[in-house]
């Protein structure tokens, strides 16, 4: 049975999202739910969030947990004494976890010394992922980075000491004043370290940024689509021949070390979403929080501090799954969909299938359908494609 089957029926998610909404400083180009942690309520905040857990496993107890997921924000921007009693209650909520949990925590360079990396590792972090984006000073300055290339090595150098091995660094491509050249760099740079993942995204200009009042007014120099186009071809070949697997657009892993959280999302499978604006899916129900941390305090004191939640239909649950299971390259799962939802993928979309595959842009595979190497380049024509082409009562 697999994970998205047993959860529908047990009412038991085995992967939980926390969101620590705290950042030293707001990136240029980030619309993430986030706060400059300066004069924030901080313990208030934890403490809210272990009243949210509290609520949460009353109304729908976990399972076993395979994996847990720490993202922000910059939870890494939390002292060691904090970062111990949220681990502590993690644990008290979620206490059953699975022997090969990936717990994994996102973190910026310069913010993990090894007194907070030991308590990390204490409390049953197993994966770090560090935000490192570029590896020219420049580059990181122009996008509201606050620490150099030299944070990035003492900080890695920090997590293994601690032990933690399981790393992985985000990149980004399409930055202002970027080229080709510089993402080469930045990739030479990168593969040297030798992680076992990487995750690397084209910068997206995001409402209420920085970026997106610049792009307004003409005032982003951003490289030209076909040095974009460019740079992502390079950055896919690099890392095949680097004997990286591509297993997600973004994403490259070598064998065994893909995240295991993320898949998750891009199976449509159920999560926990847990803390200020965040996300969660269980029993075909979507929630969102609510985002401001004294709003979110004062919710979680009265029950689930709910900014929305619905019901997803029948139809827009197929419609996701397709979406999100065509960022894989593995593809979406025939044979998944048919454990989900009692019916053929080829019966439900056969319209928009037929005409991607004639178009070239997805291809056929032992169990489902995956992007061509063209689809690849233009997913999110392919993703449309699905979007309102079933009509079906929920």
């Amino acid at each position: 049975m697999t994970l998205a089957a047993h959860s529908r029926k047990t009412g038991a998610p085995q992967a939980v999202y926390l969101h620590i909404p705290f950042c030293t400083n707001k990136c240029f180009y980030c619309d993430f739910n986030s706060y400059v942690l300066k004069d924030q309520p901080v313990m208030q905040y934890l403490e809210a969030l272990e009243r949210e857990m509290e609520h949460t496993v009353k109304a729908n107890p976990p399972g076993e947990i395979k994996t847990i997921f720490v993202g922000g924000g910059t939870p890494t921007a939390l002292k060691p004494d904090e970062m111990a009693v949220f681990l502590r209650s993690v644990k008290t909520y979620f206490p059953n976890w699975a022997d090969d949990i990936e717990f994994s925590m996102e973190a910026n360079p310069g913010t993990t010394d090894a007194e907070k990396l030991a308590v990390m590792k204490e409390g049953g972090v197993n994966r770090v992922s560090f935000g490192v984006q570029a590896f020219q000073n420049d580059l990181l300055t122009g996008i509201g980075r606050i620490h150099n290339t030299d944070d990035v090595y003492r900080s890695l150098e920090n997590a293994r000491k601690a032990g933690l091995n399981n790393l992985s660094i985000d990149l980004m491509f399409g930055l202002p004043n970027q080229t080709v050249e510089m993402l080469n760099e930045s990739i030479d740079k990168a593969l040297e370290l030798d992680l076992p993942h990487y995750s690397i995204y084209s910068l997206k200009v995001e409402e209420n940024t920085l970026f997106h009042t610049l792009y307004q007014k003409n005032q982003l120099p951003l490289p030209h689509e076909d040095d974009e186009l460019q740079m992502y071809l390079l950055l896919m070949k690099r890392m095949k021949e680097a004997g990286y697997g591509q297993y997600e657009i973004s994403n490259f892993a070598k064998p065994g070390f893909e995240s295991r959280h993320n898949i998750t999302y891009w199976r449509n499978e159920d999560y926990y979403g847990l803390g200020a604006g965040a996300h969660g899916y269980v029993g075909r129900e979507r929630h969102m929080n609510i985002k401001g941390i004294n709003p979110y305090v004062e919710a979680s004191r009265a029950g689930l501090p709910r900014l929305d939640h619905f019901e997803i239909s029948r139809a827009e649950a197929m419609e996701d799954y397709l979406m999100v299971g065509l960022r894989m390259l593995e593809g979406a799962s025939a044979s998944r969909f048919s454990e989900q939802f009692g019916e053929s993928i080829e019966d439900v979309f056969a319209k928009p299938l037929g005409k991607m595959l004639n178009a070239g842009l997805l291809e056929r595979t032992s169990d489902g359908f995956r992007l061509s190497e063209q689809g690849i380049l233009f997913g999110n024509d392919v993703f449309a494609e699905f979007i309102g082409s079933i009509s079906l009562n929920s």
